[in-house]
């Protein structure tokens, strides 16, 4: 009998693989990720699909995040939408037009410990890219553009960790930043309906996932609530070196090599 035993049936079924230990540490990893995401405004999916899928796999662990990150940001939306260049986020939304299909179909034929594998490399990497400084430093084309966009849509489709190559390649533009936020939040938006899209298609929609989305939403919007609270207080370096420790360590925590300690 676990602690969400008194809960309905339709939560109990969902949680009934599981053990008390498992779901705590999904519900610390959605608020830590949340936490990351609302205080330097990416990095969420970095922390959460790894130590998820750890628990529950990668074909949960995706449109879970998909899903309560998608509610999460709405507040952020109409904001993004005045501000952003519009027409840049618009060509890179073609890209993801290209990838998120394919990300997807990747997570639903592969094999899940092959997935986690390559989630684990790829943030490694992309975590590897951002602690380098590296920026892209030309002008921005429209068919790099899109094949941005491909790239960062095929790893939001598999894993919702598509962020890395786009802040690495708007960062490193001549936009303002709030331009570039405001094209982030706004590129990720339409990213998101795409891949809502792709997982219905994909059948990734799966009866139990509304009961992880209601039990484990309102601790990453906790995460996202005291995150923003956090963002500014500390130095631009502070923040970036907190955000790289995290992403790091939830790569670590998330080896396959170590789930016989989360059983």
């Amino acid at each position: 009998m676990t602690a969400f035993s008194n809960m309905p049936d339709f939560f109990r079924i969902a949680f009934a693989p599981y053990s008390d230990t498992q779901l705590s540490f999904l519900l610390a990893s959605a608020f830590i990720a949340g936490l990351a995401r609302g205080f330097s405004g990416f990095g969420g999916a970095l922390i959460f699909v790894p130590l998820a899928s750890s628990v529950v796999g990668p074909k949960l662990a995706a449109p879970l995040l998909l899903i309560i990150d998608g509610v999460g940001a709405l507040g952020m939306i109409p904001n993004a939408i005045r501000q952003a260049n519009r027409h840049e986020v618009l060509t890179m939304s073609i890209g993801a037009l290209i990838g998120v299909p394919l990300g997807v179909a990747a997570l639903a034929m592969i094999d899940p410990l092959a997935v986690r594998w390559g989630i684990v490399v790829t943030v490694v990497l992309f975590l590897a890219l951002l602690v380098s400084g590296w920026r892209y430093h030309n002008q921005p084309s429209p068919l790099l553009t899109i094949c941005v966009g491909s790239l960062a849509g095929f790893f939001s489709g598999t894993a919702q960790i598509g962020g890395p190559p786009v802040i690495a390649y708007w960062l490193g533009g001549t936009m303002p930043v709030g331009i570039v936020r405001a094209n982030i939040v706004l590129y990720f938006a339409i990213s998101t309906v795409i891949s809502t899209i792709s997982y219905v298609i994909g059948g990734l929609f799966v009866a139990s996932l509304a009961a992880f989305a209601l039990v484990v939403g309102p601790s990453y919007a906790l995460g996202l609530y005291l995150g923003s609270l956090l963002f500014g207080q500390a130095s631009d370096r502070l923040f970036r070196r907190i955000c790289y420790w995290m992403i790091g360590a939830a790569a670590l925590i998330s080896l396959p090599l170590l789930d016989p300690f989360l059983r």
